[in-house]
């Protein structure tokens, strides 16, 4: 609101100041000759008697539209510039980033005055002066946002087709870049006006009789000392003026960050809460109705919707199902990781058996941090390419637990031994990008186990990896779970590897929990129709390879979409009517084994059954 109230102020002064104030701004008044200020003149009047006020509000215009004009020529130039070096050759970027380079030497502000000076005294020598001279700010600001964009697979993909380097350039580059320019060009605008208003102050910018604030400042400072309001007033201009500009930009950066407002507090307490179950004294993480709210431009998205689980010390449990279906963003409300605006609300959140929504947000941290490890699915982007392996994996445990550098590397080394990385000291002064993908993710798991902690949440972290690396990994998580007794949830698209190695299965489906079975029955115990649609697409070697893989006909439930009724009723081939207007809970159905599901399928028969009754066949 102070933002919107700034420059609607210097909006309707810049439209209306020449018109209201402009005839008395320009009257002459010989009888009033430097007179101080009065009931008549508020800030006194110049050495022809001319009102001070009215020549500083009808100013407004002559100020701002140079300031803006030339933030605008800038930004044009800069950006051009710093474009072109994401579709030219190799050679011409070469020569475009030293040029850049070679610009950004010699400090803006100089090189705007040696200009306005070479072009002569006057507002449009002023405004193409310092045009020129910020332009290689938003050069360099381009190529730098512009090479993130110039090493995409769609530019890649666009080269091919053989699209021209002006399209390339409006199509692919400038639209994913335009927003971080917008901030920085509404930001810049307010500098500009500093800058411009600098070069009037010292002639070289308007002359008279036109006159800007910079002009008025420097008419008022020789009788700052007698009569100081007539210089102050121009000065107090300059810096609202300047200090709207950027608040406008901040607003903008933080509207960008949030996308959409988080929800009110009403509606997020609107909603039904379960009665919590009590504590377990097994239990590392007990979770109930979870959901995750994650603003957006076109509305509020609802990847988490009511999830419920336990994790016990030393299991393993994994977590299945389409991508889409919340895995990930469960795991990262689990570890208070949620981005920027999202919101995450529960019935009940213990994490070892202590309440984690009446913690505050210190202890929160503090706990999750020593508690909960996190293995993700890309270790080449969860490690930070500039520091060593050694400084990363012993971070925590020194800031945590109070460790020293000595005592901490010698952790390291045996965390490092245990996950076969013998390399000891000379590994830990690697970095990141020294490793292969099977190193970098053993060393993702010895830097998670370093503070012992009693959750451990793997995000996919077979993906990307041979065979044979997969089950090397696989077995580096069981030792960790049977050494530390550390509960694991394991994330996986892999549905054999999660039968093989974890103890117990979630099913999820449309951000909630469907199905959860020990691991042994999901392949043949399954209750839930998603569950063994899901199961049938896994290949089979001893299939027939005439016949085609089973596919799950349709597509996931809309994030957007709040209908009601159960998220698989579309895709379902056994739904019932009350599948469209109520949705299944989570109900038990044999020990371990519970279903969201209003007609589960029946258990299928067991194989001493089936071998008996093809017997008699």
């Amino acid at each position: 609101m102070t933002t919107l109230v700034m420059l609607s102020s210097l909006a309707v002064l810049a439209v209306a100041g020449e018109v209201l104030w402009g005839e008395r701004a320009d009257r002459p008044d010989p009888s009033a000759v430097l007179r101080g200020p009065s009931a008549e003149h508020l800030l006194g009047t110049d050495h022809l008697g001319r009102d001070q006020l009215a020549r500083l509000l009808s100013a407004t215009w002559p100020s701002l539209l140079p300031a803006v004009a030339a933030t605008l020529l800038g930004a044009v130039a800069g950006t051009a510039l710093g474009a072109l070096t994401a579709v030219v050759g190799r050679r011409a970027v070469r020569l475009l980033g030293a040029l850049i380079n070679l610009l950004l030497a010699f400090p803006a502000l100089l090189v705007a005055m040696f200009l306005a000076a070479l072009f002569g005294a006057g507002a449009g020598g002023a405004v193409i002066a310092l045009a020129v001279a910020s332009a290689p700010g938003y050069a360099r600001i381009t190529q730098t946002l512009a090479a993130q964009v110039a090493g995409t697979d769609f530019m890649a993909a666009a080269r091919v087709l053989g699209l021209r380097r002006h399209r390339l350039l409006l199509r692919h580059v400038l639209p994913h870049i335009a927003e971080p320019l917008l901030l920085n060009t509404t930001v810049a605008a307010g500098s500009a006006l500093v800058a411009l208003s600098g070069l009037s102050f010292l002639g070289l910018g308007v002359r008279p009789p036109a006159y800007d604030w910079g002009l008025l400042l420097n008419q008022g400072l020789d009788r700052i000392y007698t009569e100081p309001l007539p210089a102050v007033a121009p000065g107090i201009a300059i810096v609202y003026a300047a200090v709207a500009f950027q608040m406008l930009g901040e607003m903008l950066a933080g509207a960008a960050a949030r996308r959409a407002h988080p929800l009110p507090e009403e509606e997020r307490a609107a909603r039904p809460a379960r009665a919590g179950r009590p504590a377990s004294a097994d239990h590392v993480l007990e979770v109930d109705d979870l959901r995750v709210d994650l603003p957006t431009v076109d509305g509020v998205v609802q990847p988490v919707r009511g999830v419920t689980l336990a994790l016990r010390r030393g299991e393993m449990v994994g977590l299945v199902g389409e991508s889409g279906s919340g895995k990930s963003m469960t795991a990262l409300a689990l570890a208070d990781l949620l981005p920027d605006g999202a919101r995450a609300t529960w019935s009940t959140h213990r994490f070892l058996g202590a309440d984690v929504g009446s913690a505050t947000r210190k202890e929160r941290r503090g706990q999750l941090a020593t508690g909960i490890a996190l293995v993700f699915q890309n270790p080449a982007s969860a490690f930070n390419p500039s520091l060593r392996i050694g400084t990363q994996m012993t971070e925590a445990v020194r800031t945590h637990r109070g460790l020293r550098r000595a005592e901490a590397v010698d952790l390291a080394l045996d965390r490092l031994h245990r996950v076969a990385l013998p390399a000891g000291r000379r590994l830990l002064r690697s970095r990141p990008f020294q490793l292969s993908g099977g190193q970098r993710q053993r060393v993702a798991i010895a830097t998670a186990s370093m503070m012992r902690p009693a959750l451990l949440i793997a995000d996919e972290p077979t993906t990307a990896l041979d065979v044979t690396v997969q089950r090397q990994i696989m077995e580096l998580l069981h030792r960790v779970r049977d050494d530390d007794a550390t509960a694991i949830l394991l994330i996986s698209h892999d549905i054999a590897l999660v039968a093989d190695a974890c103890d117990r299965v979630l099913v999820m489906y449309g951000g909630t929990i469907v199905e959860s079975l020990p691991a042994g029955e999901l392949a043949a115990g399954a209750r839930h129709p998603y569950t063994r649609m899901l199961v049938a697409s896994v290949p089979d070697l001893d299939a027939d390879p005439g016949r085609a893989p089973h596919a799950i006909e349709g597509g996931p439930p809309d994030p957007y979409g709040t209908a009601p009724g159960c998220a698989f009723r579309d895709r379902c081939p056994h739904r019932l009517e009350r599948c469209a207007v109520e949705g299944p809970v989570l109900s038990p159905l044999g020990p371990g084994h519970d279903v969201a599901c209003w007609q589960p399928l029946p258990a299928p028969p067991s194989r001493a059954r089936q071998a008996s009754e093809e017997a008699q066949k």
